[in-house]
């Protein structure tokens, strides 16, 4: 079976068109999997900016009590996980768990230690710099951000302000969302794609199969039976039914077995000559 035309066409196709589908489904997978994270940052970031434009107002008024109603607000929200504000030492002034409140933030953890590496913490980041991905205490799996509070003029002019011009982080927006429904999402999606290229590769090689089986194997099958007549001696055998490719084998294979036919019959002209050569003639008057 391994040493079949058969099996020597069909499989390094099906190996070719698998391993291509393969490759395609993992680069699709791969595209659209940052593509969806990418836009789960960037609905971090617009919610960032939403927050910190909402309780710009209040931040300038010292009105605590307005901020701490809107952050707690938001933080109702089904995949928020956290919404906290802390200052520039990490100590968290508001936040939508209570318990958070006056306690400071952990710069070592896996949520922080991105901005915390060095010695002196980053003060500019870029969309997906702010982003990262980390597991709370509980295991979850969390996608949050960092929106840094930027000291302004509206800010070190307010007469209930003390901060500095030269100050320039008055404190950090941190907003994490559970990363439970993109996974789901992603898981999903890959089992579609998986499906999917199944049915590709199915469709793909039975598709090659039977054009295959159309094209060459039945028109090789019938040469060869066809060449088996012809070894066996048979001449009259016809061979039709053959189109395309094979189309100029099966002629040459005609014109042999044409050929082989001409030739018998010539050889058997010639072996009826020479026995007819070669017989006795019988003499004139010779006794019966």
């Amino acid at each position: 079976m391994l040493k079949s035309l058969t099996f020597r066409a069909i499989v390094p196709v099906a190996i070719a068109i698998t391993g291509f589908v393969v490759v395609c489904c993992i680069l699709l997978y791969s595209a659209l999997k940052a593509d969806m994270i990418n836009d789960a940052v960037s609905y971090e970031t617009k919610l960032a900016d939403t927050i910190i434009r909402s309780t710009h107002y209040a931040m300038l008024k010292g009105d605590r009590e307005t901020l701490r109603n809107i952050i707690e607000n938001i933080s109702s929200q089904d995949e928020l996980e956290h919404v906290r504000i802390f200052n520039k030492k990490g100590l968290i002034m508001f936040s939508g768990k209570h318990g958070e409140v006056l306690t400071y933030v952990d710069k070592k953890a896996s949520g922080c230690i991105g901005c915390h590496a060095g010695p002196v913490a980053k003060s500019t980041l870029k969309q997906m710099e702010r982003a990262r991905r980390f597991q709370d205490p509980r295991g979850k799996e969390i996608i949050a951000i960092t929106s840094p509070l930027y000291n302004d003029p509206a800010c070190y002019t307010a007469s209930c302000h003390f901060h500095g011009a030269d100050q320039k982080i008055l404190g950090i927006l941190d907003i994490g969302i559970s990363a439970e429904h993109l996974d789901s999402t992603l898981t999903l999606l890959q089992s579609r794609m998986i499906i999917f290229s199944i049915m590709i590769l199915l469709l793909s090689i039975g598709g090659v199969a039977a054009l295959l089986r159309r094209q060459v194997f039945v028109p090789l099958r019938q040469i060869r039976t066809f060449t088996s007549k012809v070894n066996s001696g048979s001449l009259s055998h016809d061979l039709s039914g053959i189109s395309g490719e094979l189309t100029d084998l099966a002629c040459d294979v005609r014109s042999i077995a044409c050929q082989l036919k001409v030739a018998e019959e010539e050889l058997r002209k010639i072996k009826g000559s020479r026995k007819t050569d070669h017989e006795p003639v019988a003499e004139a008057g010779s006794a019966p």
